[in-house]
């Protein structure tokens, strides 16, 4: 019988990451569940146990021969890769600028037509086989790199946030996926911030705290420590304000009786793939909307018309801010209006940059700084980025050698820093442990609070939800395919 084990060792990543294992041992057909908060080091976690991180010390044993590790840090590398690849002449035979369809994907690595149409099917892409993978939405490439990670069929898989970006049926889904894997005997390592998402099937949990992995133990037994030391965290997580706008009197000039959006029988295609058909859809003063609907419906589709970074907005009948789009107004005129956050703007902010530089990117609406930031800019930044414990010289440091998480919540911190008219949460907890999850309903709350701000928020996660919502626009599949629109006031 296989085993992983390591005792005493300490590893190291860089100069900055440490991580401390005293006792680890896996066995073949075991599947176990390691939970950390963000910062923890759960990535270099994955990493170590997977053998590619070296250790400065002690034991590192694995019978494994064939190991799988998924991350989000490996979606992000792949899109770049993408991009890059798209802005030279780099292109492999067969190719265009489109990239690589959805099928050399999960066969980019082990060549299998009849696995890959069997294991698209269970994960429901199968449609999506000969599509450009970068046209697809964030659950969507989830999907896809899993059914790439299960190609080979590994005999050890290690998955880090495996859930996250997905909908409620698609976790449901995997969950019975990786139970049948599990009952099949595939040994599963699942590295996860949610203790939600915990598979019933995992007999033994492990907590990483501080770059250090505490022993395994009876999964009953950690859930029900965690549940108390959560109350006690969540008693003393208590933010009464947040820093103030950069010019007050905009916060005081954008409160007005004029409708935020106004979308008029809305159309989006690509190819003969019509994403959104016939969407008429307002949104008036005061309200703040929940978008839901299953991964791939278009709900990301919609926010970037609304962004402006869809070229469709300009073939639609749209009006954002009381200005029709194409009317001569500018990009910027749009998105000075607009705090944004979602998984494709953290894939796209690849430019090297510290952590303040993407604060203080927030007032400019741009990627990276190409403005000189005022005095006062500076400060509030400083102030912002205090109350995610990030102070003095740490802001100086690579905004890039933030965990996943980390660079989530900076971003969200990025979008809230000037106040905005409209603040649109594309999945914006995704990464989040549960502290940081509280911490940013918190900064939101307070936000609406103080009226001048609007949301337009989405999350396959209902209890995410802030409790400022009072509309819901749900995308609802149709038998014919596609899909309608139903819209509604909360009760």
């Amino acid at each position: 019988m296989k085993i992983l084990h390591i005792s005493q060792c300490r590893f190291y990543r860089g100069e900055r990451w440490q991580l401390q294992i005293d006792e680890f041992t896996l066995t073949e057909g075991e599947s176990v569940a390691l939970v950390g908060s963000n910062g923890s080091g759960k990535s270099s976690l994955t990493l170590a146990l997977k053998g590619e991180l070296t250790s400065a010390k002690g034991t590192w044993l694995s019978q494994f021969t064939s190991v799988t590790r998924l991350s989000f840090e490996q979606l992000s590398a792949f899109v770049n890769q993408e991009w890059e690849k798209n802005n030279s002449d780099l292109f492999s035979e067969g190719e265009n600028s489109d990239g690589k369809l959805t099928r050399d994907v999960i066969q980019e690595s082990y060549q299998d037509p009849v696995r890959c149409e069997a294991l698209a099917e269970r994960f429901g892409i199968r449609a999506l086989l000969d599509r450009p993978f970068k046209v697809l939405s964030t659950g969507e490439t989830r999907k896809t790199l899993l059914c790439q990670a299960l190609m080979s069929e590994p005999d050890l898989l290690i998955l880090d946030e495996p859930f996250d970006g997905l909908d409620i049926d698609a976790r449901a889904a995997l969950q019975q996926l990786l139970y049948e894997l599990h009952q099949q005997g595939l040994t599963l390592i699942l590295v996860l911030n949610r203790f939600d998402d915990i598979p019933t099937f995992v007999s033994r949990v492990g907590i990483l705290i501080e770059g250090t992995l505490h022993p395994l133990a009876a999964r009953e037994k950690v859930l029900a420590d965690n549940i108390v030391t959560q109350l006690q965290h969540l008693e003393t997580l208590h933010i009464e304000q947040l820093p103030e706008a950069d010019i007050p009197s905009v916060s005081e000039d954008q409160t007005n009786t004029s409708t935020l959006i106004r979308l008029q029988s809305g159309r989006v295609s690509w190819d003969d793939n019509v994403i959104i058909d016939n969407l008429t859809w307002q949104v008036n003063p005061g309200e703040h909307w929940q978008i839901t609907g299953p991964n791939g419906a278009g709900k990301s589709t919609l926010l970037s018309l609304i962004t402006g970074d869809h070229p469709q907005g300009y073939s639609n009948d749209l009006t954002l801010f009381g200005i029709r789009r194409g009317s001569g107004e500018t990009l910027w005129d749009i998105k000075k209006h607009i705090g944004y956050v979602s998984s494709s703007l953290h894939l796209d902010y690849r430019v090297s940059a510290s952590i303040r530089t993407v604060v203080l990117s927030g007032y400019f609406d741009s990627i990276g700084l190409y403005q000189v930031p005022g005095d006062r800019q500076q400060a509030l930044a400083e102030q912002w980025l205090s109350l995610i414990g990030i102070s003095g010289e740490q802001a100086n440091q690579p905004f890039h050698d933030l965990s996943w998480g980390q660079q989530r919540l900076v971003l969200i911190v990025r979008a809230l820093v000037k106040h905005p008219r409209l603040l649109i949460l594309d999945e914006p907890l995704q990464g989040l442990d549960a502290l940081n999850r509280q911490l940013i309903k918190q900064f939101v709350s307070i936000l609406i609070a103080q009226g001048s701000t609007q949301l337009l928020f989405v999350s396959h996660h209902a209890e995410d939800a802030p409790s400022c919502i009072t509309h819901r626009l749900r995308f609802v599949p149709k038998p014919e395919g596609g899909y309608g629109y139903e819209q509604r006031a909360v009760d």
